[in-house]
């Protein structure tokens, strides 16, 4: 079973990236649990929007700040009983545009976030992404693979390294300075609130087939993928947060039901009853010439079922359709 939160109830918990898309989904949460939350965000991908149903919750503090340009974070992160780190670069347009941002931004955010926390011993956890996999041709992954990054010269693995980077340094400084870390590798998380503006796919198709536009498949859409709902991985990073056993370990978190793009876009058209039609963007045009993809990327998720019992299931038709609404 799983172990009590550390620390006190009052103590409150730190989340970084908390106005992005799924940091508010794990506010909201958490804040319907009783827990006093303290969030820091930028808000260069988040948006305070996102927090509008809970900005006037006295039990929420809201930061708008970069982590390294916030004087408050030493406090903060002494006084909390759990950071949830989910301050990072999201979607491919801007990971392919702006590789010097991903890369300078994930690294520091996340050294200076954890020397903060390895300072009091204030455990957190990181999410990481199911990129790190990289260009591996396993049928699913699991979280003791090796991993396969495509070469320096495609800026698309710059967002893969500044995590897998991230994981390097969080296990580091569990194992040499006895900082409680927990590290979750999400794979494609979607549902409300997600928006389609730097290139996530699923976004995209339903605003197109509710608009009546084409839904844009790049490359030959047989690229595989699998989806979490956003409540499911709430429910995941909750629980991880209250498992002792899980500190020092790595966790796949995200749905089973494998489709492809392709098959993605008719499904979505299908479910909205949308008469917009798919059509095919090569590679080139979409993002640059040379852009390299992964054609799987389907989770194992034996090893965050055995440690705290859940899994995440919600279909992918259920998805989409929460999704629209």
């Amino acid at each position: 079973m799983s172990a009590p939160p550390e620390g006190p109830r009052s103590a409150p918990i730190l989340v970084t990236g908390g106005a992005g898309f799924i940091g508010s989904h794990l506010v909201e949460r958490l804040l319907k649990d009783g827990e006093t939350v303290v969030v820091i965000d930028d808000f260069s991908t988040g948006s305070p929007d996102n927090l509008s149903a809970v900005k006037s919750n006295p039990r929420l503090r809201i930061f708008p700040s970069r982590i390294c340009d916030c004087a408050e974070l030493p406090d903060l992160v002494a006084s909390a009983g759990f950071v949830f780190h989910l301050a990072a670069t999201v979607g491919v347009d801007l990971v392919v545009k702006s590789a010097l941002h991903v890369l300078e931004a994930s690294f520091n955010e996340t050294q200076i976030l954890l020397r903060a926390a390895a300072q009091h011993a204030t455990p957190l956890l990181l999410t990481s992404t199911s990129e790190v996999y990289g260009k591996s041709l396993k049928p699913e992954f699991s979280e003791e693979d090796d991993l396969l990054i495509g070469p320096p010269g495609q800026s698309r693995w710059s967002y893969a390294c500044s995590k897998l980077t991230d994981e390097f340094l969080a296990l580091a400084y569990a194992r040499e300075r006895n900082l409680p870390v927990t590290i979750a590798r999400l794979f494609n998380t979607v549902g409300p609130r997600q928006t389609g503006q730097h290139g996530m796919v699923l976004p995209r198709f339903i605003a197109a087939a509710k608009s009546g536009d084409p839904l844009r498949v790049f490359g030959d859409g047989a690229q595989s993928r699998c989806f979490g709902f956003v409540d499911d991985v709430v429910e995941a990073l909750v629980r991880l947060r209250q498992c002792a056993p899980a500190r020092g370990e790595i966790f796949n978190i995200g749905g089973t039901e494998e489709v492809s793009i392709q098959e993605l876009a008719q499904l979505v058209v299908a479910t909205l009853g949308s008469k917009s039609r798919i059509e095919k963007i090569p590679y080139d045009q979409a993002y640059a010439p040379g852009f390299d993809d992964m054609r799987r990327r389907k989770p194992r998720v034996e090893k965050l079922e055995r440690f705290v019992h859940f899994k995440p299931q919600t279909t992918l038709r259920e998805i989409i359709r929460r999704t629209a609404e």
